[in-house]
């Protein structure tokens, strides 16, 4: 039942939550959300194998497709909407599929996440292969719009994964791995946009980083695949090329004009000093990866 789920319990550090001062309702909420990184912490080896799913799965050329209802699935955009700018991925490479569809995305449709017909239509949309892995959202863990949406990708070979909020979730059943965290009770009863929202959006961002950065998509800890299409994203760029390299931000600069603002590629040619058509070819043969690049020439 809805009322035994860990998401639906109530705090009993709030249960005069309405009669507190501004302050120390702010800092009761300031305590809470301190305790959602040691819940992902517990959930790190499920997110681990999730991840090498996600690189596994990329590497054959697939697509993540996350799926989920209201908060987790506005989670899920924002997730797939920055690995683009972030880390130079195409689109539709990571998407995101909200129950509702686009009206979703801004306003509160919460009917929507019943419908299992909406699920299993919206995957099947996508045609959906065994090289995608799809990433279910739901914070009870028991979303029927996200259970078809799983179900459908098993039945046509996909991996599929589940991050939710419960010890055992009901949909459980319909994804590989599990990523279980367990927030507890939100300080409002049952709104999971708190706490257990905010565990969900730590997770994603450890999926889809780790993921794009065992991919070559990032070197050290430099974006070096960010699309600058904007002065604050070029300036970006042009410090990144002098961090690595060592060399001038004007020398910088005339590099990434001449590599057409592709940051891996303008590295390389600072370092190696190579034509722009040799480093691209260098590049193409290491599928992109720039370390992959520099340290195949360190071993000739």
């Amino acid at each position: 039942m809805l009322v035994l789920l860990e998401t639906e319990a109530l705090n009993p550090k709030t249960s005069a939550f309405d009669r507190l001062p501004v302050g120390e309702l702010l800092r009761i909420m300031n305590e809470e959300d301190a305790s959602v990184p040691l819940a992902v912490r517990e959930a790190l080896p499920a997110i681990e194998q999730v991840v090498d799913i996600c690189v596994d799965s990329l590497n054959r050329s697939g697509r993540v497709i996350y799926v989920g209802a209201g908060t987790s699935g506005r989670l899920a955009l924002l997730d797939a909407a920055e690995v683009v700018p972030t880390f130079g991925m195409p689109e539709g490479i990571f998407i995101a599929v909200i129950a509702g569809g686009a009206e979703a995305s801004v306003r509160a449709l919460e009917r929507v996440e019943d419908s299992a017909e909406a699920g299993t239509r919206d995957i099947a949309r996508l045609q959906p292969t065994a090289s995608d892995v799809v990433i279910g959202i739901s914070a009870s863990g028991r979303t029927p719009y996200v259970e078809a949406a799983l179900r459908t990708a098993l039945q046509c070979g996909a991996k599929t994964a589940l991050i939710c909020n419960v010890a055992d979730p009901a949909i459980g059943h319909s994804a590989d791995v599990v990523i279980s965290v367990r927030t507890g009770p939100e300080v409002v009863g049952g709104s999971t946009r708190l706490k257990a929202g905010t565990a969900q959006k730590l997770v994603l961002n450890m999926i889809s980083t780790a993921a794009m950065t065992k991919l070559g998509r990032v070197f050290g800890n430099h974006m070096i695949c960010v699309k600058a299409t904007n002065e604050k994203l070029l300036l970006r760029a042009v410090r990144i090329v002098t961090a690595v390299t060592g060399v001038t931000e004007e020398a910088a600069g005339c590099a990434l004009i001449e590599a057409e603002q592709d940051v891996r590629l303008a590295i390389l040619m600072v370092i190696t000093r190579r034509t722009k058509t040799e480093c691209e070819a260098l590049l193409r043969e290491k599928s992109g990866s720039l370390r992959g690049a520099i340290e195949s020439l360190e071993r000739k």
